[in-house]
């Protein structure tokens, strides 16, 4: 691995670290493998603001998935 490879993974691992932290701090419940992906995500050009949408939209679906599943096993 070259030194600047090396640079770059490092570089990469710091800011997934902070990320991590500030996801921490804001309690945003998202965990380190799914900040990489959003990460990634964007980094590939995907839009953020569309992506916090998705996956907003994608919890109230689970929350409402998971109500209903508890109301069909009497809980």
């Amino acid at each position: 691995m070259s030194s600047r490879e090396a640079d770059r993974i490092s570089s990469a691992e710091q800011t997934l670290e902070i990320l991590d932290e500030m996801s921490q701090l804001l309690n945003t419940g998202l965990d380190k493998g799914t900040l990489a992906v959003c990460l990634r995500l964007i980094e590939s050009g995907v839009n953020p603001e569309a992506l916090a949408a998705v996956i907003q939209e994608l919890r109230r679906e689970s929350a409402a998935l998971n109500a209903q599943g508890n109301v069909v096993n009497g809980k």
